[in-house]
Order: C-alpha cells, then structure tokens, then sequence
C-alpha cells in the first residue's frame, strides 16, 4: 500500500491535536450517503413498515426518521426488525442532539476502486480532514477542512471542503442549505445514474422537505409520503468550459405502501460560451433539431417495490435515465435493473443485491439493441459533459458502459460491518466516440472482486478494503492488487 505523503501525515497530527479538547457526540441533521449499515437498517425498516418508504433521496432528514420510529409499535416484528429499530433511533436521537461535535478522517489506498457504490471510500489516492460541527433546534452547520490527493505519484493535492455546510429549517416543513454535500438519488446500491457520490460534491444551495409525511392537502395527500428537493450548484475547477451551473429536482413518493417512484431533473445550464437566460431555458423542454435549448439535461424514472416472502423481505427496482427531447421516439436511454433480499442471519440479516447497470444509451426505453454510442454524459454544447472533477455525476464507469454486480453485507451485534462484492465491468464501447468515456481510451472487460470490513472501537472506525481485478483502464494493463485503509474519529 502507498505510503501516505508527509504533507497529509503532518495535517493529520495537527488536527488530532485540535480534535483532543472537544467531546460531544456527532451531529448532523441528515442520514448521510457513505453507510450501508445505516441503509440496511433504513431499508429493512421500510420494508417492514416502521418507517415511511422515502428511502432513495439521499440524505435523508432525521427529523421524519425520528418521528416515524417513536410512534412506531414493533411488537410481534422480528428480532431484527426490533434491533434496527432501536438502532436507528438512537442514532437519529444523537445525531440531532443539540451541542457541538467533532471528527477526523483519514483514507489512503495505491490505486481506488474503478466501481463507486453507495458506500465507496476514498475517490483519491489519499485525502485527510477535520470536521467540526454545530447543531441546535433551527440551525445546524459544519465546517471541513482537509487535504485531497488524486494521484501521489503526480502530487496533485488540494484543498478539500467537501462535507461543510450551513443548513436552517424554514419552520416545521423545510430546510434549506448551501455547502458541499454528497447526494445519492436512487433505488440503486452499486450505481445511481444521473447523481451519486463518484463525484466530489460540488459547491451549492438548495432546500428540501424536513417531513417526508402525506400531505393534507387535496390531491397532493394522493402521493402518500413524499419528498421534494432542489439545489443549484457551480460545476468550479478545472473545466473546458468555465462558471458552468448546475441544477437538480427530485419529487419521490409513496402512492402505495410498497411502492416508491422517483421523477428527478438534473439540468447543465450557462457557463462558459453559453446564452444564460436560466429561468427561460429551464422551462424550454421541447429539445429537437427544430427547436434546440440552450443546457443540457437529464430526466429519471425509478420506482421500487417491496415485500416481505415468508421471512424475507426484499426489493425490486429499475432506473431509467433519458437524456434526450422525446420519450418515445429519441430518449437516449439508460437503465438500471436490481434486486435485494435480507435473508435471516444470526444477529442481523444478510443482504445480498444483485444490480445490473448500463449506460449504452438506447434510441427510446425499450428500444434493446438499437443504440445511441457516447450519448449519456456527454454533450455537444457543454464539452465537458455530465462530469466534475475528472468523475461522472452519476454511473462511476462513464458513457457506453455496462456493470454486473453481486454484494453481500451483513454486520454483527456489536457493529462490525463485512462486506463481499464482485463486479463484472465492460468499460466503453468499440462504437464510443474518442474522448468519451473519461475513464479508458479504448474498451475494456474486467472483473473486480473486494472484500471490505468496518470495524468500530470507542469512537474509532476502521475501514479496510483489499481489491483484485484481472484488467485496469487503459493505458494501465493487466491484473492488479490494491488495498484501502480509512479511518474515522468521531468525538
């Protein structure tokens, strides 16, 4: 494993300095993306009806995580059920207990993993930072400061603020934000196609639902439990096209107990060499030869269903992303298509996904095999394409690909989290256009097995990742081993 370079070294003894006066417990006013036991316990929950089914709009507000579980009656539920439970609560509870807080994190790997899940660790060779966070009953916020490293050998290090934010709740029902936030907008645990983690977060303001509950209201109360969020971001740093901005819209709902759909919006707008008139373009949808707009979006559809056969509950979903003006004639469409069960285990159940995602865009939604080659996240008029920071806003594996996956997870009474995944990957296509997948030059197949444990001890987490696959993107060739350690201090 890559030494961790001096810079980082002594950045990190100096905050664990500043951490050691400080104590509280960790605070923030969002189920964060980055935990699948939190999501294990989240979905295992909804499937057992003790939490609404708004489960595929990360981050989620704990405030109606909270809410649902202290009125929720979980006799004659599993034991498993009942731990989660009482899990789940006692970390909303924490996490929005009034009070400052503290942490530390470190991640370093010799290579990161080419697949980014819901869970992924470090985007870089290595990065550090400290985190101190405020929260109170209207106001909540943090500040993170550390230091990214992309490639060690290149010593391309930056500075790194992603995770800081301001966040204030608009009475009982909203709250808006601006900051660095990760976001993961779908049913999906490998890939999420039009936003998701495999980018650093970018800088933005935004405001969401604070209760996912029905609305009274008439017609609206039809949705069941729903969430609505917005936020604009600005796509900075290195780019073709400079002051790029960047908006997204997501409504999920539940309109039947087992049923969650999700309608999002993500939109590319002004910047560098472009018209900015964005209120106009926003509402300017017929995209056509005879009427071009002026940004680039992306439209998704997914939906999941849930229930519980025998003692076994599980999930189905689907994603569908359109990047084009016309749903049944030229949508240029890419799918997702997953599955997940928790079988009963000692302790706590097993979940077991198995995920297929693909990026070959197709002429309409179900128009197999007649394609649309480098068309998901690249645009003619924004060069630079869906992508910030050298990473795709959604898929990890860039236009053109296809990832067949297989997890397992399942942690123990006393929080050690074990992971299992094996990823069949095509990278690319022989029809993709030059330049248009960001990750290899030319195709690639390859097969990535990783086995990951977390491990937590008095505030510590340790998380360890040891990776083998048979083939790398291009220009690097062959098999390769690599290995990740990341470590938390929450105080």
């Amino acid at each position: 494993m890559t030494r961790i370079p001096s810079r980082l070294h002594r950045l990190g003894c100096a905050l664990m300095f500043l951490l050691a006066g400080l104590s509280p417990a960790w605070s923030s006013p969002w189920a964060e993306t980055g935990d699948s036991r939190l999501r294990t316990d989240v979905e295992l929950l909804s499937t057992a009806d003790i939490i609404d089914g708004v489960t595929t709009q990360w981050p989620l507000p704990w405030t109606s995580i909270a809410h649902d579980l202290r009125n929720a009656d979980t006799a004659g539920q599993s034991a498993a059920v009942q731990d989660a439970a009482s899990r789940l609560l006692d970390q909303a509870e924490r996490e929005n207990r009034p009070g400052l807080s503290a942490s530390f994190l470190l991640d370093t790997t010799n290579n990161p993993s080419v697949v980014y899940g819901f869970d992924g660790l470090g985007r870089g060779d290595g990065e550090t930072q400290i985190s101190l966070a405020y929260n109170s009953s209207s106001v909540a916020g943090r500040l993170s400061v550390g230091e990214f490293t992309q490639n060690f050998s290149g010593h391309d290090t930056k500075l790194m603020l992603d995770g800081s934010y301001v966040a204030a709740k608009l009475g009982d029902e909203a709250l808006i934000y601006a900051g660095w936030l990760d976001h993961w907008w779908g049913p999906g645990w490998i890939s999420a196609l039009s936003l998701s983690n495999n980018a650093r977060p970018m800088p933005q303001i935004g405001i969401e639902r604070l209760d996912t509950s029905a609305s009274t209201w008439p017609v609206i109360n039809l949705l069941g439990p729903w969430q609505l969020e917005f936020f604009v971001g600005l796509l900075d740093g290195p780019r073709i096209q400079h002051n790029t901005f960047y908006n997204a819209l997501r409504l999920t709902f539940n309109p039947t107990p087992d049923l969650e759909i999700g309608l999002a919006r993500t939109e590319e707008f002004c910047g560098q060499g472009h018209p900015c008139s964005p209120i106009r373009d926003y509402f300017h949808f017929a995209n056509n030869p005879n009427s071009l707009d002026n940004t680039n979006d992306e439209a998704v559809w997914d939906f999941k269903y849930r229930h519980t056969l025998g003692r076994v509950p599980f999930q189905v979903y689907l994603q569908l992303m359109n990047e084009d003006y016309s749903w049944f004639n030229h949508s240029g469409t890419s799918h997702l298509f997953g599955m997940t069960a928790f079988l009963p285990a000692p302790q706590n159940p097993l979940r077991l996904t198995l995920e297929f995602s693909d990026s070959i865009a197709t002429l309409h939604p179900f128009s197999f095999g007649d394609n649309i080659y480098g068309f998901s996240y690249t645009n003619f008029q924004f060069l630079d394409g869906m992508r910030y920071r050298g990473r795709t806003l959604g898929f990890s594996l860039d236009d053109d690909s296809t990832l067949l996956s297989l997890q397992g997870s399942w942690s123990d009474a006393d929080g050690r989290f074990y992971e299992l995944s094996f990823h069949h990957a095509t990278i690319g296509n022989s029809h993709t256009p030059p330049g248009n997948n960001i990750l290899s030059p030319v195709p690639v197949l390859l097969n990535l097995g990783e086995a990951r444990v977390s491990l937590p001890w008095h505030g510590w987490t340790f998380d360890l990742a040891a990776r083998l696959q048979d083939d790398r993107p291009r220009p690097a060739h062959g098999f390769e081993a690599s290995g990740e350690f990341g470590l938390r201090l929450d105080l």
